[in-house]
C-alpha cells in the first residue's frame, strides 16, 4: 500500500512539473490597445455609384469592393449622410441602414451624419423636412426625437452626428441659431437626451464648418449642450490655407471645452484637370496650398500632414475624408456626374490613389 501510494505521489509530481512547463505559454500578453483614432472616409454617394455598375479598383489594379480597398488600407469608420424624405430615396432610411449593415459587416464603424432636411444641409441651407414644415415648436421637437429614436434603434450608429455644418443651426426658421438661438439650442439638448438615453455608448458629435475665431464662437453657443466630439470641417478652398492654424483651433477648442476634437470633412486635389463635364469645385492654381501641388503625391502628402497634426494635438482624436468615391461614374462627358472626380481616392481609371496610405494605422 504504501509503494502504490509512494508512486502514486511520484505521478502526481510529474504531472505538475509538466503543467507547468506547458503553462508558460499562459505568460500574461501584451494588452491589446483599442484602435480610438478615428480614420474615417466619407463614402455616402457609393450605393447610388454602384448601382451604376461602377468598377473601382485596387493599387494593384485589380477590381475590388471599394469598402474592401478602404478596410484594407487602414480605414476603420466609414461616414453616411442621412436625409428624411430625398427625391429618389438615394441617402434615405432604407438605403443607409441597409448600407450601414454592410459598414459593420467589414469590421468598420458607422458615422451618421444625419441633416435633419430631404436634401443638402450646410452652412446656407437647414431646409427642414416638408413633412415638418407646418408643425408647432414643440410638435418639430417631438418629431425630430421620434426620428431619432428610429434611427438609433434600426441602424445603431457608433457616431451619431447631429446636423450637419449647422454653423447657423437646423431645421430653420424654428432652429436658426442667430435668429431663434434658444429653440436652436433646445433643439440639439433634445435630440442629444434622445440619443443617451436610448443609446448610451453613442458617440455624438457637433459640426462645424470653418476654424478660427468662428468655431470658438459657435462652441460657446453649444456649452449647454451634452455632446462628445467636436467636428470641424476643414478644405482650403474656402476655410484658409494654414494648417497651423488648423493645429491650433483644434488645440484651443478641445481645451477650452473639454472635448475631442474631429477633422470631419477635408478633401485635396491629386489633379486639377477633369474626368466628365460637370464643374469640378476645385480647379484653380490659387486654390492649393503652395506645399501640396496637385499630384497624386502632393494629395497623399496633405492628407498625411492632416493626419499627423490631428495627432500631434492634446485633442485631436481623428479625421474624415469627403468625397473619396466620387468619381465620375456617369462617363466622361456627363454633365451630371462629379464635380469632385479630381479630389477623390480613386483616379480617373477608378485606381486606388496613394493617399489611401494615410488610412494606415500607423
Amino acid at each position: 500500500m504504501k509503494n502504490l501510494l509512494k508512486i502514486f505521489t511520484l505521478l502526481s509530481l510529474v504531472f505538475l512539473i509538466g503543467s507547468c512547463s506547458e503553462d508558460d505559454s499562459n505568460t500574461p500578453e501584451d494588452p491589446v490597445v483599442e484602435d480610438n483614432f478615428i480614420r474615417a472616409a466619407d463614402m455616402s454617394y457609393l450605393p447610388l455609384i454602384e448601382s451604376e455598375n461602377t468598377v473601382y479598383y485596387n493599387a494593384n489594379n485589380q477590381p475590388e469592393i471599394a469598402l474592401t480597398t478602404l478596410k484594407n488600407a487602414g480605414c476603420n469608420t466609414i461616414r453616411i449622410r442621412l436625409w428624411k424624405n430625398p427625391a429618389d430615396a438615394h441617402s434615405g432610411f432604407n438605403e443607409v441602414k441597409a448600407f450601414a449593415q454592410r459598414v459593420k459587416q467589414a469590421g468598420m464603424k458607422v458615422w451618421l451624419t444625419v441633416h435633419y432636411s430631404d436634401t443638402w444641409a450646410d452652412p446656407g441651407n437647414q431646409t427642414t423636412p416638408v413633412a415638418w414644415q407646418n408643425l408647432s415648436f414643440a410638435d418639430l421637437k417631438t418629431a425630430a426625437s421620434d426620428y431619432t429614436t428610429t434611427i438609433l434603434t434600426e441602424i445603431q450608429p457608433d457616431i451619431f452626428q447631429i446636423g450637419n455644418e449647422i454653423n447657423s443651426g437646423l431645421l430653420w426658421p424654428k432652429g436658426h441659431l442667430i435668429n431663434n438661438e434658444s429653440q436652436c439650442l433646445e433643439l440639439l439638448s433634445t435630440l442629444s437626451a434622445t440619443i443617451r438615453t436610448q443609446a448610451p455608448t453613442t458617440k455624438i458629435m457637433i459640426h462645424y464648418a470653418g476654424i478660427g475665431s468662428g468655431a470658438t464662437w459657435f462652441y460657446n453657443k453649444m456649452s449647454t449642450v451634452d455632446y462628445d466630439y467636436i467636428g470641424l470641417s476643414f478644405y482650403p478652398v474656402w476655410h484658409g490655407k494654414s494648417l497651423p492654424d488648423l493645429k491650433s483651433t483644434i488645440n484651443s477648442l478641445g481645451q477650452t471645452y473639454n472635448k475631442k476634437v474631429v477633422v470631419a470633412e477635408t478633401a485635396y486635389p491629386f489633379t486639377l484637370t477633369w474626368n466628365d463635364w460637370t464643374n469640378n469645385l476645385v480647379g484653380l492654381e490659387n486654390q492649393l496650398i503652395p506645399a501640396y501641388p496637385a499630384t497624386p503625391e502632393g494629395q497623399k502628402n496633405y492628407l498625411l500632414a492632416i493626419k499627423s497634426l490631428v495627432k500631434e494635438t492634446t485633442s485631436g482624436i481623428g479625421f474624415a475624408y469627403w468625397g473619396t468615391e466620387w468619381v465620375a461614374f456617369r462617363g466622361n462627358e456627363s454633365t451630371n456626374g462629379s464635380p469632385f472626380e479630381n479630389q477623390a481616392l480613386w483616379d480617373f481609371t477608378n485606381k486606388a490613389v496613394p493617399a489611401m496610405a494615410a488610412f494606415n494605422k500607423d
